[in-house]
Formats: structure tokens, sequence, C-alpha cells
């Protein structure tokens, strides 16, 4: 299984602003970072030759939309907290609003399997109605994989065919 996770945040003003300037200059290098991290897998991107760009979508054009996968939490952990990102993690609040509501959400994805912007913003919708379970989870109530369902022989009644 590897971790899905995705993060949302408020633009204090547009990307093309001199406000958000220096955070639109980070993107690249902190995305190169992202890339090159241990366990990492995948993220989503709007241009593969611009790291600069942010991802388009129909949440509004100052929420900026993060969205990763990963070989596991370690490698999630230590991108985020144990390497040059948590930076720009501690500058967070002189470029987006504060949440008032759970902004970042993790789970578990099969191996190879890529998941929609769709299913990440339902997960975060799952965790902002009904908190952390094990389909919607985050670093503080995290949630192992669950281990796959056994096959019953037989019929769906569970009874020999």
């Amino acid at each position: 299984m590897h971790l899905a996770q995705l993060n949302v945040a408020h633009l204090r003003a547009p990307v093309d602003s001199p406000e958000i300037a220096q955070f639109v200059a980070a993107l690249g290098p902190v995305n190169a970072i992202s890339d090159a991290s241990p366990g990492f897998v995948w993220r989503l991107k709007e241009d593969e030759d611009d790291p600069t760009a942010t991802v388009r979508h129909d949440h509004g054009d100052l929420l900026l939309i993060n969205f990763s996968v990963w070989e596991s939490r370690e490698s999630l952990w230590n991108f985020v907290y144990r390497s040059p990102h948590l930076e720009y993690l501690r500058r967070r609040r002189e470029w987006f609003l504060r949440a008032a509501e759970p902004y970042s959400v993790m789970w578990w994805i099969p191996e190879g399997h890529i998941p929609t912007l769709d299913d990440g913003m339902s997960r975060l919708r799952t965790l902002r109605e009904n908190g952390p379970c094990p389909d919607a989870f985050t670093f503080t109530d995290f949630h192992e994989p669950q281990a796959p369902r056994p096959q019953r022989e037989g019929n769906l009644a569970g009874r020999p065919a």
C-alpha cells in the first residue's frame, strides 16, 4: 500500500501578487526536494516543464492544492518535517490564511494507483464532516493500512457452490 496525501491552503493574495512572490519562488526548489525524497512516488503537476505552475481546479483561484503519493508514513514525515521543506512550512502564515477546518488528509491506496483530485477532495470532505477514520486521517490521528479481507470460496452467502 502507498500513502496518498492532499492538503489545501487559501492564499492571502493572488499567486501573481508581490505578497506571494517569495512563496512562488520557493515552489521549484521545494518541489525538487519532494521529487528527490526517498519514498516519493508521485505528485499532481499542472505543467511538467514548469515547477512553479500551480494546479488549476474548480475550487477557487486562491485555493492552493498539494497532492502527492508516498511509499510510507515515514517517507512523507521525513519530507514534511526533516527536510528543507520545514523552513517554508514554518513561514506558511506569511502566504496563507489560517485554516478554520482540517486542511490536510491522508489515506491508503494500492501500489501503482494514482488517485484523482476529486477523490482527494472527497477524502478531505469526509475528514471535515466525520473526523478521522481509516479512509481519511492525519498524522495526528493516523490509521495503518487495513489488511485485505480474505476471499471466501463458494457463493456470496458463504455456502459451497
